[in-house]
């Protein structure tokens, strides 16, 4: 003889899957780290509006990333300080490109002016 459930109950393990059932049942996800969001901010800043901010979102995400690695589990929010992370490594390096070809445009811009101008 099987027992049913008061009215209105629904019977144990017919919840969603995950829920209830199995070793501790269901656990929130852990809170987001709280400089996960800021990292990801400044990578898009990087990215979108300006190359200067791009060292500064991928120095904080390696420190973020590896204090949620360090966690045990008690922050998320990794994948944001990821994005974050990489963005500002893209946005670090399209600086460089563009410093090094200021640089170059400006030594041999001088050196054309130069040598055209000033010889005549």
């Amino acid at each position: 003889m099987t027992t049913q459930p008061p009215p209105g109950q629904d019977p144990p393990g017919s919840g969603p899957p995950g829920f209830g059932q199995g070793y501790g049942g269901y656990r929130p996800p852990p809170p987001n780290h709280p400089q996960a969001t800021t990292v990801l901010v400044l990578g898009v800043l990087g990215i979108v509006v300006c190359g200067l901010v791009g060292p500064f979102a991928w120095g904080i995400g390696n420190t973020v990333v590896r204090e949620i690695d360090s966690s045990g589990g008690r922050w998320g929010g990794r994948t944001e300080a990821c994005v974050g992370r990489i963005l500002g490594i893209v946005s670090t390096a399209l600086l460089v490109l563009s410093l090094g070809f200021l640089l170059v445009v400006v030594l041999f811009g001088g050196a054309i002016f130069s040598s055209f101008f000033l010889t005549r």
